[in-house]
């Protein structure tokens, strides 16, 4: 696949986060099964989202596709989240919108996740092979979201709190 034809295809940041979070419930949520309104830990977050930095302009969109919390001072994305437990997931997800952002001529932005409840923040840069990186997990979320069924099931800690937990198990 080339770079355009691989640029052409596009996920949101949820996707990208539910990638390295559980990739069956990427494959749930890909194919609009949504279990989260039902979750009190994403109402929280959403709550968490809503009251944090009343002052910025937030929830912007970019094609469709994508959503920051908000832009700061000098060029940075800020991406809202309630808790540091799955800290990778954030990451990759503010990666992919420097990368995203960057496929489309952006430069010289950085991002800074927010963790609100903990008062902590983390930095967060396109470093050296990340490129090549979002690359291939492109192409992996485009085989797993286009396969048939889901993927097998992946115990972890976080599944007992998950909103897709009974859908998981049946």
């Amino acid at each position: 696949m080339n770079t355009t034809e691989q640029t052409s295809i596009r996920f949101t940041g949820t996707q990208i986060n539910y990638y390295f979070l559980c990739r069956k419930k990427l494959w749930y949520f890909t194919k609009n099964i949504e279990m989260e309104h039902s979750s009190d830990a994403v109402y929280l977050g959403k709550l968490i989202h809503e009251t944090s930095y009343e002052r910025e302009n937030k929830e912007i969109e970019i094609d469709g596709t994508i959503k920051i919390d908000f832009i700061g001072k000098d060029r940075v994305i800020h991406e809202v989240k309630k808790s540091d437990k799955v800290e990778e997931p954030h990451i990759w997800q503010l990666k992919y919108y420097l990368w995203y952002l960057k496929q489309k001529g952006v430069e010289g932005i950085t991002g800074k996740i927010n963790y609100t409840k903990l008062r902590k923040t983390l930095d967060v840069f396109l470093e050296p092979g990340d490129d090549e990186k979002i690359h291939a997990i492109v192409n992996d979320i485009k085989v797993l979201v286009e396969a048939e069924l889901p993927p097998p099931i992946q115990r972890m800690k976080m599944c007992k709190n998950c909103s897709y937990g009974d859908m998981c198990w049946v």
